[in-house]
């Protein structure tokens, strides 16, 4: 069984699906391991430290032998069109966005997965890639805001005055702003947090902040995630929230609804309510931004506050995103590897059970066809010209 990991391919992209330390445990588990050069320099893990580890690295281009490919991001349709029939391939695949990508893997006979799909059930822990990713995300807004904040986050005694501590305000208690509000509180500011699930206080308070109470309705989602709102609640969920942010020194935001447009939980009036030098981190602008006139990759400034737009977040720290996701994929794949004993020997095979929730749940393509609905709906769509 042979694995292989290309170079990402997108720009900005800094990790990559696998590790030395996860080589030697697909080595131990059957599986021959290749690497493309270069594959993992941005993540500290250069050629040497494969080859050491048991991986063979190979040149870019073709992949046909490989039985397993291993990326973050989806391989591109020219990539897919290489598989032998049959191969595995594990990376977040956008079901519902990455319509030429999994059409590709569905020409080509490959089981894709996509690790967005990855049920969030204690069993499936060790897979969940996008709990794994947010932790990292999460740490890297607290410590962009305040590099960007013109202020200290923890109170200071000096012989020159005290100064206070920095007020920060966290939208959303899921993984990446717990972790926000953890690495925040850990650098001296008083934290407060919002989150729509009730369910959340208790978390944010074991984090050493404040949950923000606004006696709404609760909206909690499938999984664990906040579904959404409607516009009426959101108004005055904005209205509630704004005193809030005007007293912010700064404001993270990390809401998301899997599949859909980030929630807007920040508009224009607010940002000018807010302090002249505040500043807002804002970790969901790729996905249409939590804030208003925040950009993905960069710092805007409005009313006189600072706004970080998200973009590539996790790869803004490859070392421990790729150690994180690498363990993910392997989690993953090793749920497929099937073990015998024949004529005294151990033998290792592939099997895709798909009674297994977690395999059911997470392939998007298989034996040439779309098993994702929402993808199957949107590629229709798509190629009915929007009808």
């Amino acid at each position: 069984m042979q694995i292989f990991v290309p170079r990402e391919s997108k720009a900005g992209e800094r990790r990559v699906a696998i590790v030395p330390d996860v080589v030697t445990k697909y080595i131990r588990a059957g599986f021959s391991v290749g690497v493309e050069a270069g594959a993992g320099a941005h993540a500290l893990a250069d050629d040497a430290s494969f080859i050491s580890a048991g991986a063979t690295i190979v040149a870019a281009g073709d992949i046909s032998r490989a039985d397993v490919v291993l990326s973050v991001n989806p391989l591109t349709p020219a990539q897919f069109a290489q598989l032998k029939k049959g191969a595995i391939t594990i990376s977040f695949l956008a079901p519902n966005q990455s319509l030429p990508e999994i059409s590709a893997a569905a020409q080509a006979g490959a089981t894709a997965f996509s690790l967005e799909l990855v049920p969030r059930i204690s069993r499936a822990q060790s897979m969940d890639a996008l709990t794994s990713q947010a932790l990292c995300a999460g740490y890297r807004a607290a410590l962009v805001a305040a590099e960007l904040a013109p202020r200290f986050f923890p109170l200071l005694m000096t012989a020159a005055g005290t100064v206070t501590p920095a007020n920060v305000v966290v939208l959303g208690a899921g993984v990446a702003g717990l972790q926000a509000i953890a690495t925040a509180r850990r650098l001296g500011a008083v934290v407060s947090a919002y989150d729509v699930r009730p369910a959340s206080a208790d978390e944010v308070r074991s984090m050493g902040a404040t949950f923000i109470d606004l006696k709404l309705e609760a909206l909690e989602g499938a999984g664990g995630y906040a579904r959404e709102m409607t516009e009426e609640r959101a108004a005055k969920q904005r209205e509630l929230l704004t005193p809030y942010l005007a007293s912010a020194d700064v404001v993270i935001t990390t809401a998301a609804v899997p599949g859909r447009p980030a929630p807007r939980l920040v508009t224009e009036e607010m940002v000018a309510a807010m302090k002249v030098g505040a500043v807002i981190v804002d970790l969901a602008a790729e996905s249409g931004g939590n804030v208003a006139g925040s950009l993905p990759g960069e710092i805007v400034e409005r009313a006189g506050v600072r706004i970080w737009g998200g973009k590539d977040v996790p790869s803004q720290l490859p070392f421990h995103a790729s150690q994180l996701f690498a363990k993910n994929c392997m989690n993953l794949l090793m749920l497929m590897v099937k073990n015998e004993e024949r004529e005294g020997e151990r033998t290792s095979s592939l099997f895709l059970d798909f009674d297994d929730e977690i395999i059911a749940a997470s392939a998007v393509t298989h034996h040439g066809e779309i098993r994702h609905e929402g993808a199957k709906a949107a590629l229709a769509k798509s190629q009915g010209g929007g009808r």
